[in-house]
């Protein structure tokens, strides 16, 4: 659910979080997103669902005001992403469209525009409270080609080689088991089917502790991010091919502070300006919105 900075929950092998539970991970994930749609001061990061940061990241992100404007308000609103993978993915009349974290829906209801009434797309979320949303912005958006169910991109509920595409916009980040989702993804493709992701990565340097430790962090986007060559090499390591960045989104000094001050200095784990402004200056260069694509062997 850009450029924003996407400060989720997610862990990785740089830090401690990588050691809790992967029920707990998604558990804070879900409660942090629950947390958004309800609009709730505490929540964290792009989660906030504050109206006015998240209109203008969505545009950033490079999705088409011309496309998002045709969408229900709540599609938008509630859009957590780091890029619009439908723009890029190519999609075509007739195919099956796989979303992985499918949030409220912006990127369901642009796939379904481009798959068609012979096509079909399918969201998976383990948010009930996203899900829920993601029904009703389908409902009024009047489309009858979509279809969202409940589970974790771990363990997808979708039949072996039965997906044309995966798209997924700024979730593979917040898994605990990053590897497992790259194994999921292989499974489901048909053979020759491709994937198009937007997600936030790291460079090689790594962050230090402080950011990595502290809770606000988990819920950003940037404690879960992993390098980009981590990540191009875990989804050739399941055998997927042609994989490749077609584009990265660079976040400057002043849109980290954009992105960071309308929610990291709110709730029981809140930064202190200081802390926000250090934070930005250390991310600068060393953390953006990688689009990556790729295939399945035919």
């Amino acid at each position: 659910m850009v450029p924003r900075l996407n400060l989720h929950i997610c862990a990785t092998e740089q830090e401690p979080m990588s050691q809790k539970p992967q029920s707990d991970v998604h558990q804070q994930v879900s409660e942090t997103y629950a947390k958004a749609v309800a609009g709730a001061s505490t929540s964290s990061g792009c989660c906030s669902g504050k109206k006015e940061v998240v209109t203008s990241t969505c545009l950033e992100a490079g999705y088409d005001p011309s496309a998002t404007g045709q969408l229900p308000e709540e599609a938008v609103t509630y859009s957590f992403g780091c890029g619009d993978p439908v723009a890029f993915s190519q999609v075509k009349e007739g195919e099956v469209v796989l979303d992985l974290g499918c949030g409220g829906g912006i990127d369901l209801l642009l796939a379904s525009q481009k798959v068609g009434p012979s096509g079909k797309v399918i969201g998976v979320d383990m948010t009930e409270e996203m899900l829920e949303l993601a029904r009703r912005n389908v409902a009024e958006a009047g489309v009858e080609n979509v279809e969202v169910r409940q589970g974790i991109i771990e363990a997808l509920p979708v039949e072996d080689a039965s997906v044309d595409l995966v798209i997924s916009n700024c979730v593979i980040n917040l898994s605990p088991d990053k590897p497992k989702v790259f194994q999921e993804i292989a499974r489901v493709l048909k053979p020759g089917g491709r994937f198009a992701i937007s997600d936030i990565v790291l460079n090689e340097d790594p962050l230090p502790d402080w950011i990595l430790n502290h809770p606000v962090f988990y819920g950003a986007c940037v404690s879960g991010a992993i390098r980009e060559s981590r990540y191009l090499q875990g989804l050739a390591d399941h055998g997927l091919t042609e994989v490749q960045v077609a584009g990265r989104q660079h976040y400057d000094r002043e849109q980290l502070l954009h992105f960071a001050k309308s929610d990291l200095l709110e709730g029981a784990d809140k930064l202190t300006a200081e802390d926000v402004q250090k934070a930005a200056e250390i991310l600068e260069g060393r953390i953006w919105s990688a689009r990556i694509t790729g295939r399945k062997q035919a």
